[in-house]
């Protein structure tokens, strides 16, 4: 009976990482699949290597902490890891079916944290850590997005432009015996730059995606001692390769609603921003959500980028109930007031790139001494229709409040039976 449990959880867990890899790579490379700087196999072989690292290096911290930290580790009997990792897959197919970005860490600590209640075993210092964490961690994403989005985002946008490639930056070159990276060498200075940015930034939240996920995966079956550390992150992020593989084709083709919406320039921005607040946390080993960072920037750069339309003090003393008051949307990153003309994009989306549609003739950068000044401009001219809207950012929330609470409570009551 104990080694059918352990086989259980071992298929348990690849699902779990298979899932991982099929949403994680999609989010990570987007951009990079999108703008053609390298193809979907390229970006499932990279993605493969950096998440294999993060988990290797810092993602260890996170297996610590989520196999003998939270709870003690004799507490992971064959049926309690199941049971585990079977909330955390049920948090994954929740939010697929609802459309909103899996907060899998969460979900997978308040599994734990169940099972540690129901036997007595809960780090309550710990737990109190890891929750402020959660609490700050959004916190510093909407305000580094906003700060980014009111002084920073006009500026880069008016000195960066991506576009699309004709060829594929790197690619995997097939022909001889073994297959081996190939680097397209008729682009352009300004392009390879721009490119290779985008590669080089989705390579890095791989790394912070392979750090913080693999042990969602498998901590409970490295806290009951089914798998070492070391074969553990194997499987873990073999699972997660198999799914960008294959289910992470579909998302890299849409990449998302929110990604697809928005453009190249905001999504390196908050990718970086998501990644370095992930893989941070990850070093201090606390396990925390990128789906939670990166969605947090997305509301505070757009925040920041439309609230560019009034002063500090105007934001700060005018009513709410003003008419005239500025709709602050994530929709002001898809405008870009040009002088003596209408409101244009500031450049190609993630998803008319992915789609191979040509930017249209309008859409130009402001040049650097263009640049208003933040309360310079009239709100009218950032009041685009928004990628962020109240009934969506509602949904998600909630999810990511009920998901993890469900896990908690079905696996309190499930284990306080067992006991």
């Amino acid at each position: 009976m104990t080694e059918l449990l352990i086989l259980v959880g071992l298929l348990v867990a690849v699902f779990v990482g298979y899932n991982v890899g099929g949403s994680s790579t999609g989010v990570a490379f987007g951009p990079a699949v999108g703008s053609r700087a390298v193809r979907k196999v390229t970006a499932g072989a990279l993605f493969t290597v950096f998440a294999f690292l993060g988990a290797w290096t810092i993602g260890r911290k996170v297996i610590t902490t989520m196999s003998t930290g939270i709870v003690d580790a004799a507490a992971f009997t064959p049926a309690a890891s199941v049971g585990v990792l079977f909330f955390t897959g049920l948090a994954l197919l929740i939010s697929n079916l609802y459309g909103v970005p899996a907060s899998t860490s969460m979900t997978a600590v308040a599994a734990i944290v169940g099972l540690g209640l129901a036997t007595g075993t809960l780090n309550t210092s710990l737990m109190l850590t890891i929750l402020s964490a959660w609490i700050v961690a959004p916190l510093v994403a909407v305000f580094t997005g906003a700060l980014i989005g009111r002084y920073l985002y006009p500026h880069l946008d008016a000195k960066f432009e991506f576009g699309r490639l004709t060829n594929p930056l790197i690619a995997i070159d097939t022909q001889e015996r073994l297959p081996w990276l190939s680097v397209n060498d008729t682009v352009s200075p300004r392009d390879l730059i721009g490119s290779a940015l985008v590669v080089v930034i989705a390579c890095y939240m791989a790394f912070s995606a392979g750090a913080s996920n693999a042990a969602n995966a498998v901590a409970p079956l490295v806290g009951n001692g089914s798998l070492d550390p070391n074969p553990a992150i194997l499987l873990a992020v073999g699972a997660i390769s198999v799914g960008g593989f294959t289910i992470a084709r579909r998302t890299l083709a849409t990449v998302g609603n929110d990604i697809t919406k928005m453009p190249i320039l905001a999504a390196l921005i908050i990718s970086t921003v998501g990644a370095t607040i992930i893989t941070i946390l990850s070093w201090l080993g606390i396990p925390a959500s990128l789906a939670v960072s990166t969605t947090s920037c997305i509301i505070g750069l757009g925040w920041g980028r439309a609230s560019r339309a009034r002063t500090l003090a105007e934001i700060v003393t005018r009513s709410p109930a003003d008419a005239s008051a500025p709709q602050f949307t994530t929709g002001a990153l898809k405008v870009h007031p040009v002088e003596g003309k209408k409101e244009v994009a500031a450049g190609p989306t993630v998803g008319e790139l992915a789609e191979g549609e040509t930017p249209h003739p309008d859409r130009q950068h402001a040049s650097r001494d263009g640049v208003s000044s933040a309360g310079e401009r009239d709100p009218k001219e950032l009041s685009a229709e928004g990628l962020f809207h109240r009934a969506a950012a509602a949904r998600v929330v909630t999810l990511w409040v009920i998901t993890p609470i469900l896990s908690l409570v079905g696996s309190y009551a499930l284990f306080s039976l067992l006991g």
